[in-house]
């Protein structure tokens, strides 16, 4: 189910509005969960070939929507909680809308892996996984 949730997200509604950060976070921010079960059953590449599926998804919808903008499709494991979150924004890597302090990657695959095995607190910062999907690099 989760990989199944995972590829809808690049049809779900999008908005990029630079001037309103908030109804970005509000509209482009999903929740992804998995029990025990479905966790061992599924591997960090299976996962990670989705992820990235979808983020070359919305660099598609990105572009046809004519957004020339910087656009960046994040994604973390909120260990508090056990989901993998991800959300789109029009700010940079180093712009995310974190409140504690994070470490932007270009490696999903820890990302993932932490949620697949149920990682708990314990990392001295947030990893998220990054992927630019707008016009200019982040």
């Amino acid at each position: 189910m989760l990989l199944t949730w995972i590829a809808e997200i690049a049809q779900e509604p999008l908005l990029l509005d630079p001037a309103d950060h908030q109804a970005e976070l509000d509209t482009n921010t999903w929740w992804l969960g998995a029990g025990d079960e479905e966790r061992r059953s599924l591997t960090v590449p299976e996962v990670v070939t989705a992820l990235e599926g979808v983020a070359a998804d919305l660099r598609i919808r990105v572009r046809a929507l004519g957004f020339t903008g910087v656009a960046t499709f994040y994604v973390w494991h909120d260990e508090q909680v056990g989901q993998l979150r991800c959300s789109v924004g029009s700010v940079t890597a180093r712009e995310l809308p974190f409140r504690n302090h994070y470490v932007p990657s270009r490696e999903l695959e820890p990302v993932v892996a932490g949620f697949l095995d149920g990682d708990g607190p314990g990392h001295p910062s947030l990893r998220v996984w990054v992927a630019d999907v707008g016009g200019v690099a982040s």
